[in-house]
């Protein structure tokens, strides 16, 4: 069973920027796709970007020209670089991920993480 823990939510003014990112606890599991998405309270849980291991991105029209997604695939870990934050930014960001690069495609993902919290004020 694959683990995932993100890290680098926080607090910050509209904006600025912030770095997430997401590792599974261990190694060797060749994750061919992964994504970060995010939940306000409220509202149902949304794509913010997709990354394959061959390198196709895909990001969600609010975020595009401000979010970018990378990742390290030796490492098994994606990132969200995202910058001119703005208050409707704030959310639960999840880092998702599986196997398959079929995932990518069908937005359906085997793996969570717990998420962390991004806040982002006026």
């Amino acid at each position: 069973q694959v683990q995932l823990v993100e890290s680098g939510g926080g607090m910050v003014q509209a904006g600025e920027s912030l770095r997430l990112s997401c590792a599974p606890s261990g190694s060797g599991f060749s994750l061919k796709s992964m994504a970060w998405y995010r939940q306000a309270p409220g509202k149902q849980r949304e794509l913010v970007a997709a990354i394959t291991s061959g390198g196709h991105t895909n990001y969600g029209d609010s975020v595009k020209g401000r979010f970018t997604i990378s990742r390290d695939d030796a490492k098994d870990t994606v990132f969200l670089e995202m910058n001119s934050l703005k208050p409707e930014d704030t959310a639960v960001y999840y880092c998702a991920a599986d196997r398959l690069v079929a995932a990518f495609v069908l937005n359906e993902y085997d793996y969570w993480g717990q998420g962390t919290q991004v806040t982002v004020s006026s």
